[in-house]
């Protein structure tokens, strides 16, 4: 018994260590948001808008694109557009009396999913600064001007920004989006992040470089590209939007997986820049490998020996670990676990990361097409 003891130990040991480690270097810097340069002149940028059958939406997030704190005339909309519905003809119609904001449209004659439309749409953008967004997400009017500060800063090439609200009222959701604001900050402190936001992440435009045909992580995957070329891509919470999220446990696994699983593919394509490029290799990468990869390993060989040593001491206390966790998991979708709601949250990321490791594993799933979920959908209706 003393060595399953032993072995439980290890596993909660390599779980919760750089945890304590990343937040004891938070404590020492005490991060603060980068301060920016306001330009004398608001530049021209392009925001590139991926669609796939939204007409129930569509209108509402061109309105939130219009409503923007920007100079309208100086704003490009690039439409990548593989729909089977009236989404295009939508788009075409709102635009049809408007002088302002210049309108790309491209359709595509087959969908080829999502990171082969970014190319397509990155490469038709005309501006220095390109923006992406997602239609299911709603942007705050400030963040334009606030990501386009930052590029005045020569080593700055990509920015994005944070979650302030879930539309849908998912508190397991935000809780998990707070504690990444708080990583992202540090890491954007110490060097540049890793994870990077669909709702709204800006891009230097010679930096832009196509992203993998099946990546899915595609904002991700552009800013570790861009890092690659010697540019800070940084974290800045002033930067705020709302993307809609589930709180019920199955629910949540289809929208968390496939993020998941981008991430997990990211770091594997890029293992080769691991304890190279300064902090960002040495130190914000490992962070990111350990959590990303093997700490849901971890945790699960934590539960299973936890689980053995107590069925070492009786059958029935062994019980305990199952229905317990069980319960936790019922509690926590229903946010109701008071001050224990916020571990989780992470212990719900670990579990969309253990679970998109074996879809990787197995080949399901890695394409770049995703689904529409209706009820996201009317979320944001």
């Amino acid at each position: 018994m003393d060595i399953l003891v032993t072995i439980s130990l290890v596993f909660l040991l390599a779980t919760f260590i750089p945890y304590i480690f990343y937040t004891l270097i938070f404590l020492l810097k005490r991060p603060i948001p980068l301060p920016t340069t306001k330009p004398s002149t608001y530049p021209p940028v392009s925001i590139v808008l991926p669609t796939f059958n939204e007409s129930s939406i569509i209108k509402k997030k061109l309105k939130d694109i219009f409503s923007l704190d920007y100079p309208l005339d100086k704003i490009e909309l690039v439409v990548i557009d593989s729909s089977t519905d009236d989404t295009p003809e939508i788009i075409s119609s709102f635009f049809k009396d408007i002088q302002t904001i210049q309108l790309i449209l491209i359709q595509e004659s087959n969908r080829r999913g999502l990171a082969m439309a970014l190319n397509e749409a990155y490469a038709a953008a005309t501006h220095d600064i390109v923006v992406k967004t997602d239609c299911d997400s709603l942007l705050d009017p400030s963040c334009l001007k606030q990501a386009v500060s930052h590029f005045s800063n020569k080593t700055v090439g990509a920015v994005t920004g944070t979650n302030t609200e879930v539309i849908g009222g998912s508190q397991v959701e935000s809780d998990y989006r707070n504690i990444q604001s708080y990583i992202q900050l540090l890491e954007s402190h110490l060097d540049s992040t890793f994870i990077f936001h669909g709702p709204f992440s800006a891009f230097r435009k010679k930096c832009i470089v196509p992203v993998s045909e099946d990546s899915l992580a595609d904002d991700t995957e552009l800013a570790l590209l861009i890092r690659r070329q010697n540019f800070k891509v940084l974290f800045d919470p002033h930067i705020k939007f709302k993307e809609a999220s589930h709180s019920a446990f199955w629910k949540r696994r289809s929208q968390k997986d496939r993020r998941a699983m981008g991430l997990v593919k990211v770091l594997f394509q890029n293992k080769d820049i691991l304890f190279k490029s300064g902090l960002y290799g040495s130190l914000i990468l490992p962070f990111n490998w350990w959590f990303l990869i093997l700490s849901p390993w971890f945790i699960l060989f934590s539960l299973l020996a936890v689980t053995v040593t107590a069925f070492s001491i009786s059958p029935l206390l062994s019980l305990t670990i199952p229905l317990s966790l069980i319960l936790s998991i019922w509690l926590g979708q229903k946010d109701s676990l008071g001050p224990l709601q916020i571990f989780y949250s992470l212990f719900d990321t670990q579990v969309s990361l253990l679970r998109s490791h074996f879809l990787l594993l197995t080949n399901t799933n890695k394409t770049g097409i995703w689904d529409v979920d209706p009820e996201l959908r009317e979320m944001m209706q």
